[in-house]
């Protein structure tokens, strides 16, 4: 159960109806303890209602159970230059290496094993270096509107957070942080894994993603009932915990790039 987890739990409840100043600092201090002690914190009562979560996973489902003829209607342009589109599962490797590792070929072992996940991404679209690439609309009805209707709205959860991050590590202005996130440099990325053999991720002979940090100011991450994420003890490195599915609540983490401008606050 989540709420047995390593994982601390934010409710964003009272902040959203017009809390005053101490019972938002109360809030926000939680939230910057759990990123400061574990990196990680669910947060429940955010503004994306349980609702629409349920559209976003229904349309995800609908994309991937596509044939595969029809998803590379949309292929994720060549090269590393552009992350829109579908992307089929081998194509992308994540392959951080975790520690102070001294086998400098670790890097190029670790690509040498498949990911078997596939994904869907997508942004803005007055994000003129990272174009959208959209099925036709006879494949998947509807699927252009409702993502980037849920693009947006996903964009005002992360703004809520990033202002309560502001006031938590004490910021007077708790929208410090939003002129730098119009929103136009996010990315909405839909993921399915693909059933594999448990003898093969056993053996190292596919992954599904691999120990890694992500390098912007926050991820927010919506689980499904399945399960599978987990995320390395702050107190043991090297050991990775579950992280059990919270329903209808966003997992965030904090990026390389908050870390670094937050001085580690």
């Amino acid at each position: 159960m989540a709420e047995d987890s390593q994982i601390p739990i934010v409710d964003l409840a009272a902040w959203h109806s017009n809390a005053n100043v101490e019972k938002k600092k109360k809030i926000a201090a939680k939230l910057v303890e759990a990123c400061r002690n574990v990196g990680f914190v669910y947060i429940t009562n955010h503004s994306v209602s349980p609702a629409r979560l349920a559209e976003a996973f229904d349309m995800s489902k609908r994309l991937f159970e596509l044939p595969r003829e029809k998803k590379m209607l949309a292929p994720h342009p060549p090269g590393f230059t552009v992350h829109r589109g579908y992307s089929w599962p081998g194509l992308e490797k994540v392959s951080n290496a975790m520690g102070d590792e001294k086998d400098e070929d670790l890097p190029a072992k670790l690509r040498e094993v498949s990911d078997v996940k596939e994904s869907y991404e997508i942004g803005s679209e007055e994000d003129p270096d990272q174009p959208n690439v959209w099925l036709p609309e006879d494949v998947l009805p509807g699927y252009r509107t409702f993502m980037m209707d849920f693009y947006w709205e996903c964009h005002r959860a992360a703004q809520t957070i990033l202002s309560v991050m502001a006031l938590g590590i004490g910021l007077s202005d708790e929208e410090y942080f939003r002129p730098s996130h119009t929103g136009h440099n996010n990315q909405l990325r839909l993921l399915h894994y693909p059933p594999v053999p448990a003898a093969a991720l056993e053996e190292q002979r596919v992954s599904r993603m691999d120990a890694h940090s992500d390098w912007g100011s926050i991820t927010m991450l919506f689980q499904d009932d399945c399960g599978g994420l987990q995320i390395e003890d702050p107190h043991k490195p090297g050991n990775f915990v579950d992280v059990p599915p919270l329903k209808d609540a966003i997992v965030m983490n904090v990026g390389d790039l908050m870390m670094r401008w937050s001085n580690g606050r």
